[in-house]
Order: structure tokens, then sequence, then C-alpha cells
């Protein structure tokens, strides 16, 4: 019989960029009874759900909630608003973007790939310039869609979406902007409404706090028009029926009912303590972990300090140096798991996630496992980036204090 032990002594340290650490205050709401999901208490809560995650994706439109991962509304997202064939402009910042081109191709859609043709490979945000020279040059408006994604988690790079969204007006063209959040909502600032975004995608493992298995649709009128013309064969990820039942607290197919209590937890969470505190909070971590790997005399793999993420920071190994080795000694060594490189990056970058059930100590350990691996790995380091990093901390108090003062 094979045995699945993966629990030594102490607390394992999930550093990887989500799934991100569940709260408890969330696992004790998962916890509850599995209720009626055609009863009164289901309408209650679903109703709230519904409401609040508007306010996280900062909207007045409708958003879909689906029992699905992000690679779902990645899907949904697209043959709700777009036809067989149509051309669909996408900007590859990195391996999520490069998987969601592939994933429209699969659908049936025609896509033609954008990126920084001068930048290093996956080390910069979305240049909107090039966005708009592109559909300045497309008379004919064949390209339906533009898509991009917010935080790319395979590299710790941000992209600015409101200037995505001003190129394609200066454009003059009707292309919608679809836009994954997966990783970027509820750790980074997102303004679904204010930045003019047709479909915004995002997931709940990473910024929510939750396990994998709840994705999400914010939409625009606009987009809600797009899809009563839109040919792509649906059925379960189609808007029109889940928008209806909505009205009334419930969905055409069965939720994951437990996900949306932990849902229901984590809204209230967010909101509790404010979505500008929670984005500072995350701000503060990044910028400890930034300052031990400067003080590492490692390179951050976003090479533009503008568009630094919140969410995760990817640190560049040496030439030579193989970083899911130093990841692999992380793990066996002081039981701290870290994002590997994807695709392009492997084995040259791994990556370290601050969000989700984290706090200053947290970090501090695994910068501590990082450092230490890095040594055993053999990689000479300039300094102490456990050092840096406690002294960031230490003088720069948290925006929220964790305790009152007496």
């Amino acid at each position: 019989m094979l045995t699945l032990d993966f629990h030594p002594t102490g607390r394992h340290f999930l550093q990887i960029p989500g799934p991100s650490p569940v709260p408890d205050r969330i696992l004790r709401a998962m916890s509850l009874p599995t209720i009626d999901h055609r009863g009164p208490e289901f309408a209650a809560l679903g109703l709230k759900v519904l409401a609040d995650i508007k306010k996280i994706f900062k909207t007045k439109q409708s958003v879909m909630i689906y029992p699905a991962s992000g690679t779902g509304a990645w899907e949904a997202a697209l043959v709700n608003t777009l036809s067989a064939g149509d051309h669909v402009l996408m900007y590859e910042t990195g391996h999520f973007a490069a998987l969601w081109q592939k994933l429209a191709a699969r659908v049936g859609l025609k896509t033609e790939v954008m990126s920084d043709p001068g930048a290093e490979v996956w080390r910069h945000g979305v240049r909107a310039d090039l966005i708009e020279e592109r559909l300045k040059a497309d008379s004919q408006h064949s390209i339906k869609a533009v898509c991009v994604v917010h935080n790319e988690t395979s590299t710790g790079v941000t992209s600015n979406i409101a200037a995505v969204r001003k190129a394609i007006n200066a454009a003059k063209h009707p292309a919608l902007l679809l836009v994954d959040t997966i990783s970027g909502l509820a750790s980074a600032d997102y303004k679904h409404d204010e930045w003019g975004v047709d479909v915004s995608i995002s997931g709940s493992q990473k910024g929510l706090m939750l396990p994998p298995g709840i994705s999400f649709n914010a939409v625009s009128s606009k987009a809600l028009e797009a899809s009563k013309n839109a040919k792509l064969p649906k059925a379960f990820w189609a808007w029109d029926e889940i928008i209806e039942m909505n009205k009334t607290g419930y969905w055409p197919s069965t939720p994951n009912t437990n996900l949306l209590y932990g849902l229901n937890e984590a809204c209230d969470m967010l909101l509790e303590h404010g979505l500008d505190v929670v984005f500072a909070r995350h701000q503060r971590w990044a910028e400890g972990v930034r300052a031990a790997v400067r003080a590492w005399g490692l390179q951050i793999q976003c090479a533009d300090a503008a568009v630094y993420s919140p969410i995760l920071t990817g640190v560049m190994t040496p030439e030579g140096v193989d970083a899911d080795a130093v990841r692999k000694i992380i793990y066996e060594r002081f039981d701290c798991s870290l994002g590997t490189g994807l695709g392009k990056v492997k084995g040259k970058m791994f990556r370290i996630g601050h969000l989700g059930d984290c706090n200053d100590l947290t970090l501090m350990a695994a910068l501590s496992g990082c450092e230490m691996g890095l040594k055993l790995a053999g990689v000479k380091l300039a300094g102490s980036g456990v050092q840096a990093a406690m002294d960031h901390f230490s003088s720069h108090s948290a925006v929220m204090p964790l305790r009152k003062a007496a």
C-alpha cells in the first residue's frame, strides 16, 4: 500500500505564488456541514458572495462564479465573446500568457502573439504603445479581442491595464479587452469598471486565500452584448443561464458549496481590513523580499522596478546554477516549497510567493531557508538577504497593527 506522508514536524512553509496558504479562519468556514444548494439558506449565501465579489473586482457589473480552475475561466471568457476563426491579439509576458494563447488556438480562434521585440525573455510588462500601433494598423477591425495578463505568476511582472485600455481607445478600435488577473485579484489593486475591462478572469487560490476550485468572469455590458452573437460552442460556461439564476442566489449546475463558504469568509476578511490596506501589506512584503534578493547579489526576474509584482518575486540564479536543484535542497532540508521556473525560464529562476496566510516572520523563515539553500548549493552570495529583510521589516511598520497597544 502506498503511504503518502508529507507532514513532518512543524508547519510546512508553502511559499509558492499560489495555491497560497489558507488562513485557519477560512478552513474553519469550509468545514461547516454542506447544505442543500436548492434550499433557502444557500440562496442567502449565494446572494452575499455575488455581491461581495463585485466589491473585490471593483465592478457594478455581473460576475460569474464557476466551480473550476482559472483555466476554465480563460475558456469561459473566450467562448462567451467570440466565434470560430475570430482574430485575437495576445500579448506574451510569461508562461501563463503563453498557455492562454494555446487554449485560445485549441478552441478555434486565430491567435496573434505580440511581445516586446527588444526585451529580454519574460522580464517586462505589456507595452501598451505596441498594442496601440498594431490596432491602428488593423483598419478592417479584424482583431476582435486583446488578451493580456495583469500579474504574470511565472515571472513576477505586472502590467498597466489602464494603459492598455487607453491604447485601444486611442486606436479607435472596437476590440474587447480580456484580462487575466488570476494572481493579481485581491493582492494588487484592480479596477474592472474604471479600467474599462470587458472580461476579467480570476481564480480562488491566490489573493483570495482559498484552495483551488473557484474561478470568475467579471464582465462589462459590451462583453454581454458580444455574447449574444458569439458562436463558439458553450453550455456549462454560458453566461446567460448563470446570470438568470444568480438573480435569486442559485446556479444552473451544482455549485461548490463549501468553497463558497470559504469565499464568503475570504471576502469578509478582505473587506474588513479594507482593500487599500491589503494592497499596501503585499507591497510591503514584496519590498522586504526584494531587499533580500538584492543583498544576495542576485537578479530579480522582473527587470522593470515600475512593474514589480506585490504577489511574488522571481529570483534568477547565476549562470550554470540549476534553480530547480536549489529548490530541491530548500524543500528537502528546510521543508519550504518555492515556485519553479516555468517554460522559457525553467531551471533559471525560482519564485517566492508573498501572499495568502502570511506575515513578516513567515517570510523571514522562508528567506532563511532560501539563504541556507543557496549556500548549500554553492552559490556565492554578496551578503545576507536575511539581515536586509529584517532591517526592512523592522524599519517599515505594518499598515495595520497586528495587535492593539495596551
